[in-house]
């Protein structure tokens, strides 16, 4: 299944994409994309509904974050090998955790807003993961069972904060609009090998992004049974897996967007944003 969240932000509802492309309403049967229907029965329940007695959505309308209610946003940098290589990093022993801020989170298609002052505004597509059972200790071989689904992310961000302003990364990664999320959250029956798929992003149609998670360093497995060692994971909690090469800051010299440019990214089966890049007022 590929699960959404349609309308004006703050006012999502949820929904089911058909085969078509079309939206379905699911509000006549839950809530929101969020909390217990993110359990195994909850999906279950959604999976076994008919789409014909569910009602079409008009028109294109806006789509949100493709998960409500996130508790947590937990972020694994420097984990593609190409990726470290490109910025000069040893390989990681274990993976390097960061935050993003609940704030952060914004529907796949919704501006990016370059912070007042920022010079160095970057970019970076990353697959997502969403859990739907909870827990904690959770050992590798069980760890994908945790998991509801799986979503394209773009980890914006803001390098000068991230890097020239001591403490950790988590102050350049949180600015408002910096975690776009969907278009879909896609169930793990509908997305193949997690392990190998292509993920990419474009500025302004230039593909700078053009990788496979075959070169993660820490698969989806090991990182949720790692993270699940120092927290309880929970339903909705949205992990980010890090980022193949390509990003603004490895071009020789960086690049980095000023505003106006757009960007488009994807991941095989995951579907693919777009984004307006606009400075803050």
């Amino acid at each position: 299944m590929k699960l959404l969240r349609y309308g004006p932000p703050g006012q999502e509802k949820p929904g089911l994409l058909d085969p078509e492309g079309g939206i379905r309403d699911l509000s006549g049967h839950v809530a929101d994309i969020a909390g217990d229907v993110l359990l195994p029965d909850g999906l279950a329940r959604l999976a076994a509904l008919d789409l014909a007695d569910l009602p079409r959505v008009a028109g294109e309308p806006r789509l949100g974050p493709c998960v409500g209610r996130v508790g947590k946003f937990v972020c694994i940098g420097l984990n593609y090998a190409d990726h470290a290589a490109e910025t000069g990093a040893p390989i990681p022993r274990e993976p390097v955790v960061f935050n993003k801020w609940i704030s952060a989170l914004s529907g796949p298609n919704d501006d990016i807003e370059i912070p007042r002052g920022s010079e160095k505004t970057d970019w970076e597509v990353e697959l997502g993961v969403v859990i739907g059972k909870g827990g904690k200790y959770i050992p590798p071989q069980e760890a994908l069972s945790h998991v509801a689904g799986y979503c394209v992310v773009n980890d914006v961000s803001e390098r000068s904060w991230q890097m020239d302003r001591g403490g950790t990364w988590d102050k350049g990664k949180g600015f408002d609009t910096f975690g776009p999320i969907g278009p879909w959250l896609v169930t793990p029956d509908d997305v193949g090998d997690v392990g190998n798929l292509s993920i990419w992003l474009e500025v302004d149609g230039h593909r700078y992004q053009n990788g496979t998670t075959v070169t993660m360093i820490f698969d989806v497995a090991t990182i949720i049974s790692y993270l699940s060692q120092c927290m309880s994971l929970q339903p909705g909690d949205v992990i980010s897996t890090g980022t193949p090469p390509g990003v603004g800051l490895g071009q020789k010299p960086p690049v980095f967007l000023q505003g106006g440019e757009v960007l488009r990214l994807g991941i095989d089966g995951l579907g693919v944003q777009s984004q307006r890049v606009v400075r803050a007022v």
